[in-house]
């Protein structure tokens, strides 16, 4: 891990516990932590600086969120992904993100819109300037906007207990995806029929966009899993 030390002191306003989860949780996220990585106590507090009490906190804190997992006296690891699990949640996504696409064409506020264009257009832009990173946070940005913008707030309450989860999956079709061009450019057909109304196209193109991206993720998962499988045979 890298400049742990050096996030630590520039965010000083969050109680402890909360500025070591956020280093954590950025590395599972960046996939710097991989699904099944040993998470060591003694070693983490050696190299964050910090005593043991706090950082047990700050994986409990990871725990909620389903990004690690605690096995009680034995071992704490980087919680593994399964294609269930990237096939659980991409499913759900398209429910969820469907039906918030409904409310936002029912709000008819021209304010979605605009702001779901510009997300739109600064992925293309990152996209065709090789900024991969960048194209994968407005990614993360656009489907998330288009929770906020349904003003539910049960959907939003149920979209971030799973949000973190869907950017550990992320994370792994980051490693594989070379090309973002398509990817970027997929999210504006999507924009274009919630500004005409269209409540069946959009969703539509919504479940195509998801599904895409599930298949994907779970062919990503199928080689990763089969490599480490190949190599330990």
């Amino acid at each position: 891990m890298t400049n742990k030390e050096a996030i630590l002191n520039q965010i000083e306003n969050k109680p402890l516990r909360e500025r070591i989860a956020d280093i954590l949780r950025t590395s599972i996220l960046k996939a710097e932590l991989k699904p099944g990585d040993p998470i060591v106590e003694s070693t983490l507090a050696t190299q964050l600086g910090v005593s043991r009490a706090p950082l047990r906190e700050a994986l409990q804190i990871l725990n909620t969120e389903g990004l690690i997992e605690i096995i009680p006296y034995h071992k704490t690891t980087v919680r593994k992904l399964f294609a269930r699990d990237i096939e659980e949640v991409y499913s759900l996504r398209s429910v969820l993100e469907s039906f918030a696409i409904s409310q936002i064409i029912e709000r008819g506020d021209p304010q979605s819109i605009h702001i779901l264009n510009q997300i739109c257009s600064d992925m293309v832009e990152a996209a065709d300037a090789g900024r991969t990173e960048e194209v994968s946070e407005l990614d993360h940005r656009f489907h998330d906007t288009i929770i906020q913008e349904s003003d539910h707030n049960v959907l939003i309450a149920t979209w971030s207990n799973i949000s973190q989860r869907v950017r550990q999956i992320l994370a792994l079709r980051d490693m594989r995806r070379k090309d973002v061009s398509q990817m970027a450019r997929s999210h504006q057909p999507i924009v274009d029929a919630i500004a005409a109304g269209e409540t069946e196209l959009a969703g539509k193109l919504m479940d195509e966009h998801i599904a895409t991206a599930s298949d994907f993720v779970v062919d990503v998962w199928e080689k990763q899993y089969t490599s480490k499988k190949e190599a330990k045979d």
